[in-house]
C-alpha cells in the first residue's frame, strides 16, 4: 500500500469522528513507520476536524506507529492505550491531549454500533 492509498483511507476513517463537543484547540501529527512510510496530522479546531497530509510544527502531540497499526486504531479495533503498553505505538508531547484521540476513536465506534442497530432494524 503506497503512503497516498493510506491516507485516503485513513482520513476516511477519522472524518467519521464526532468532534462537535470538543471545544478546546487539538492538534496531533502522526509519523506512519514502515510500509506507507509518511506524515499526516489531525486536528480540531473550532468544532471541526481536519485531516491533512502535512507535518504540523504546533502539535500537542506525536505519536509514531506502522500504517497497519495506525489503521487498527483508527478502526477502533486496538485500544491506542493497549497499542502504547504493547509497543505499537509511541507517544511524545502532552499525554492530556493524546489521551483525547482514544475519546473520539471510542465516540466514533458508539455511533458506528448505533447506525448499525438502526439498519438492524430496518431489515
Amino acid at each position: 500500500m503506497t503512503y497516498e492509498e493510506f491516507f485516503a483511507k485513513v482520513k476516511e476513517k477519522f472524518m467519521d469522528a464526532d468532534v462537535s463537543g470538543i471545544t478546546e484547540h487539538l492538534a496531533y501529527q502522526f509519523n506512519i513507520t514502515g510500509e506507507a512510510e509518511g506524515i499526516f496530522y489531525v486536528e480540531v479546531k473550532d468544532g471541526k476536524l481536519y485531516v491533512e497530509p502535512y507535518d504540523y510544527h504546533d502539535r500537542d502531540a506525536t505519536f509514531t506507529a506502522s500504517a497497519e497499526n495506525l489503521m487498527k486504531i483508527a478502526e477502533g479495533k486496538l485500544d491506542p492505550v493497549f497499542a502504547v503498553t504493547m509497543k505499537k505505538l509511541k507517544v511524545e508531547g502532552n499525554i492530556d491531549k493524546a489521551l483525547k484521540l482514544k475519546g473520539m476513536i471510542d465516540g466514533k465506534k458508539k455511533a458506528d454500533k448505533k447506525a448499525d442497530k438502526k439498519s438492524d432494524k430496518k431489515k
